[in-house]
């Protein structure tokens, strides 16, 4: 244990590094925790993180930050490590299971019970942490007053890194190598013990190959209903502040949550990635931290402020830039809305015709005939990735070496400014000559000089055209009606510049392709896009009240070792006929000097196809994870495979661990799994 000084922050805080938390069936969850003075005096509210991204070295820098500024502010705070990671006991099998939301429940109860809290508890997280919050809000632990919510989602299927309009994404790959190497890696010996070790080969043996279990349900079935909060929204007891990012991949959830929540609620979107927003890139980061404590002392002191009287949804109005694969910054403005659906938005219709979008009320152009595409496997090399982490450069790319293999429908060049909000959508009258097929679709904002830059877009599995839960083969050459519902936005059209949609049969590597080539027949005269219109309302959006300027605790200290490395290679050999994305994300090798501990972290993925040949296209992911303290030193090696056929997906996985520099565990995985159209 030890206490800070923090000048700059109302209190002292004091530090303990580890506590054990018992759960019921006696395993014990390691927890560090963070305490503000006048838990000497009298008892405060308590604020939960419950993750397993190791609170004692990777997330130590961000903990640090954050727990002892909300510390300093009059809040005891506590990082627990889940079940099978990080330092806590047992094996971590998989995500959101029954036995996480049971001992989240159990650390609510604990901390109950602690002199220095008074029972008061809010929850926050990023990603996985976002997500247990609001399935334990489900629950209805009486301890949980309040949720802050960040980069999650309230449908498991339809928002989360598996699966996007039915179709498999390769963040499911990639994240579930993330997740290999992190369950992979032991707890620290200095917090375990002499049992580090056997803790160690039992996550080895134990926590097994995650990527399958999420292959093998490709449906909407019960493996992802549990979980997701839409399954009864009114479980929902407790206030919830719901936050994202234009960047991020789940920014479509916090608008369904403000629609369909009972309880108080507020959303908050910025330009951002899967990031915190006071850290967040692209920028403006904010004083989200400050934003926090106005939350908190609402609902865990009964402070009477004025957060719950603001409007409850506020977002960045991104201006229009030109193309990027990386942006510092996103030029734009704050706007506000005090319900969703929000009064103020209409809907504004253009109808398609060959290569263009009219306005509905104008009259249609002669040529109405009808157009087909059969994309190649190139489009999507320049997608970026499904949520944008803030390893540059993951941002998509000029779409028009994209709308190359598309289909594109374009409008006139804008008369006046036109800004959108919400979700736009696409409605096709679509046949397939082909039972399994897929379509992606994109809203470009295409300047005078000709740049296009991907606005939004929408991915479906036309299998799925009807549900997500009882897919459908095509029959082909029947004309089928489709919607798809691009992913919400907001976002500034200049005038003089152009709307375009694009529509593809393919998206490697964002999402796994159908089993064979298709060619999509598309009616433009049976079809339309239609936009959330938002009309500016500039003075009372100049009203809102500033954000303040990014706040977090001092920064511990580092050294570094090996700097860090981020880069997206888009590779084509003309002589062999193959293409490869090559993402490098090399997060460098450092030492925590206050636990001298040292780390290193890389994981490169390679996505390839050759030719045009749909069964060659696949995906490998390779991590190296170490740790270094003295003499000891522990690392992991894990390698994923996924490739195809028209029947399979064929999974090759391995698993390698070493202590000082001797492999201690080894392990192959090969496996299968059925395509059900897909």
């Amino acid at each position: 244990m030890r206490t800070i000084e923090t000048t700059a922050l109302p209190q002292q805080v004091k530090i303990i590094e580890h506590t054990w938390i018992p759960m019921r069936d006696g395993t014990r969850l390691s927890a560090r925790l963070w305490l503000p003075e006048e838990t000497e005096v009298h008892p405060v509210p308590a604020i939960l993180e419950y993750i397993p991204y190791r609170k004692r070295d990777w997330k130590r820098v961000r903990d640090s930050q954050m727990h002892t500024y909300f510390a300093a502010h009059g809040y005891a705070c506590i990082r627990v490590d889940l079940r099978g990671s990080g330092d806590s006991e047992g094996v971590l099998q998989d995500e959101y299971l029954p036995q996480e939301l049971e001992d989240g429940e159990d650390i609510l109860q604990w901390l109950e019970e602690q002199p220095w809290c008074t029972g008061d508890v809010g929850m926050i997280g990023i990603s996985w942490g976002g997500f247990n919050g609001l399935q334990i809000a489900a629950r209805q632990p009486r301890q949980l007053k309040a949720v802050i919510s960040l980069c999650s989602t309230d449908d498991r299927y339809a928002d989360d890194i598996h699966y996007m309009g039915g179709c498999l994404l390769n963040d499911n790959l990639s994240w579930a190598s993330v997740m290999f190497a992190f369950n992979s890696l032991p707890p620290d010996p200095e917090i375990a013990g002499e049992k580090w070790r056997e803790l160690w080969l039992e996550r080895l043996r134990d926590s097994g190959l995650w990527v399958e279990k999420w292959i093998q349900h490709q449906h909407r079935d019960d493996y992802w209903k549990h979980g997701s909060i839409c399954e009864n929204y009114d479980a929902i007891q407790c206030p919830v502040f719901a936050v994202s990012g234009w960047a991020d991949g789940y920014s479509n959830a916090v608008f369904r949550m403000m629609q369909n929540l009972k309880v108080p609620r507020k959303a908050l979107i910025g330009p951002w990635s899967h990031r915190y927003p006071h850290e967040a890139t692209p920028g403006p980061a904010i004083g989200f931290l400050q934003e926090c404590l106005r939350w908190w002392n609402h609902w865990l002191k009964g402070v009477e402020n004025d957060i719950m009287k603001e409007p409850m949804i506020r977002v960045w109005m991104q201006d229009s830039v030109g193309p990027e694969t990386d942006y510092e910054h996103r030029p734009g403005r704050w706007v506000a809305e005090y319900q969703w659906p929000s009064q103020y938005i209409h809907t504004k219709e253009y109808k398609l015709a060959p290569g263009v979008l009219y306005e509905s009320d104008k009259p249609p152009p002669d040529n109405q005939r009808e157009m087909t595409v059969q994309s190649p496997l190139s489009v999507g090399l320049f997608a970026g990735k499904w949520y944008s982490t803030g390893a540059v450069p993951d941002s998509p790319y000029d779409q028009r070496e994209e709308d190359g293999g598309s289909l594109v429908f374009e409008s006139e060049p804008l008369k006046e400014t036109m800004e959108i909000m919400g979700a736009p959508i696409v409605e096709l009258e679509v046949s397939s000559d082909r039972p399994v097929a897929m379509i992606a679709v994109r809203l470009s904002d295409v300047a005078p000089d000709d740049k296009a830059t991907r606005v939004t877009y929408g991915i479906l599995n036309l299998c799925h055209r009807h549900n997500h839960e009882r897919p459908e083969p095509l029959q082909p050459g029947k004309k089928e009606h489709i919607r798809i519902m691009l992913n919400d936005v907001a976002q500034n059209f200049p005038a003089g510049h152009r709307i375009r949609i694009s529509a593809s049969t393919s998206y490697w590597p964002l999402a796994w392709v159908p089993p064979l080539p298709v060619r999509l027949t598309v009616n433009p005269s049976n079809s339309k896009l239609t936009l959330p219109v938002r009309p500016p309302r500039h003075e009372e959006d100049e009203q809102l009240p500033a954000f303040d300027e990014a706040e977090t605790a001092e920064e511990i200290s580092l050294k570094t070792k090996h700097p860090e490395y981020r880069n997206w290679i888009v590779n084509r050999d003309l002589l062999d006929d193959t293409s490869t994305l090559h993402v490098i994300n090399d997060s460098g090798e450092f030492r925590i000097r206050e636990i001298d501990l040292e780390m290193k972290s890389r994981t490169e993925e390679w996505y390839r196809f050759k030719r045009n040949w749909f069964n060659s296209v696949n995906g490998e992911v390779h991590s190296v994870r170490g740790l270094k303290r003295k003499k000891w030193k522990v690392e992991t090696h894990t390698r994923t495979k996924i490739s195809c056929d028209t029947e399979y997906f064929y999974i090759n996985a391995t698993l390698d661990a070493f202590e000082n520099g001797d492999r201690i565990f080894c392990r192959t995985w090969n496996k299968k799994v059925k395509r059900m159209l897909v």
